[in-house]
């Protein structure tokens, strides 16, 4: 695993680009948006053909890639906001240059399918990126949502998670996750989840039971259960089995993780329902059982040294 690296702060005047690398894009939850940002007083940028569609793809693996590439290497963008998940974020990945996103050091924003670019250039280049909100609400990020991301981005202080303790103590280590689905996909590949003395954060949509408890087994079998120090779990929504009401979700992944003798923390305010609040992937954080919270103890970025350009 590489080195730690932060992306850079925003400058006074932030540009954020809007990439699609997943899912197509619905324009009036793309207008919504781009409302919440204009009303939080971010600038944003987006390509002519961002609304492409190709199949359940918001266009072809290349232009999404190109798109991805372009964001990175544009010295006017401060940001990649990835608007939806889905799927398709991992068909990129061969195609994008770690070099270029560890040059430019940007904050890459996104959950869900995300989680493989989020590990991608964790595991690729040491960028701490930030697993966050999209425009996957028909009314956009909430408030409170862009407070915190804009907390995180400027490279300030946030407020500990708050959810419920399933086992006591506390550990800390570097946050990492995000979808279950993809942390389990990234099983041998060159992106694979390191969760070596590592926080371990989980949500997940539309997954029953069973299949939770078939990605955690994946997972135990990998070993990354063990090596993990605490597990931090945010939402699990629609993931309820219309053939049985027992076990619940929440039960499966308790019984797999409260077992295991290290701190967990459930019901954290992250993941596919709202508040999804922003957490640093990567960043050192502390994880406390007994008090049911999940606090960041890094910035998620550098400040930047000022200068003409970041003054504008």
């Amino acid at each position: 695993m590489p080195a730690v690296l932060r992306a850079l702060a925003l400058r006074k005047a932030p540009r954020i680009a809007i990439a699609a690398p997943s899912f197509a894009l619905d324009p009036a939850r793309l207008e919504a948006g781009c409302a919440v940002l204009d009303a939080a007083g971010y600038g944003h940028c987006q390509r002519d053909d961002l609304l492409a569609a190709e199949g359940y793809l918001a266009g072809s693996d290349q232009r999404r890639a190109e798109e991805l590439m372009q964001w990175i290497s544009d010295p006017t963008v401060d940001a990649v906001l990835c608007a939806r998940g889905g799927y398709g974020a991992a068909r990129l990945l061969a195609q994008l240059d770690p070099g270029r996103f560890a040059e430019a050091r940007k904050p890459l924003i996104g959950f869900s399918d995300v989680t493989a670019l989020l590990l991608w250039q964790r595991a690729k280049t040491g960028l701490i990126g930030i697993h966050g909100p999209m425009f996957d609400g028909e009314s956009g990020p909430t408030p409170e949502e862009m407070t915190r991301l804009g907390q995180l981005l400027r490279g300030e202080d946030v407020a500990p998670l708050e959810g419920q303790g399933a086992a006591g103590t506390s550990a800390e280590g570097p946050l990492v996750g995000g979808s279950l689905t993809l942390v389990a996909n990234s099983l041998g590949t060159d992106w694979e989840i390191d969760t070596r003395g590592a926080i371990l954060m989980i949500e997940e949509i539309g997954e029953r039971p069973y299949a939770l408890d078939r990605h955690l087994q994946h997972l135990q079998d990998a070993g990354k259960l063990d090596t993990a120090v605490g597990f931090g779990v945010g939402h699990l929504v629609g993931c309820s089995d219309p053939k049985r009401e027992l076990p619940t979700a929440i039960g499966v992944v308790l019984e797999r993780l409260a077992t295991l003798g290290k701190p967990v923390v459930w019901d954290l305010p992250f993941g596919h329902q709202s508040p999804n609040l922003a957490w640093p992937m990567g960043a050192r954080g502390r994880i406390d059982g007994d008090a049911g919270s999940v606090e960041v103890l890094e910035p998620a970025v550098d400040a930047r040294v000022p200068s003409g350009e970041e003054a504008r």
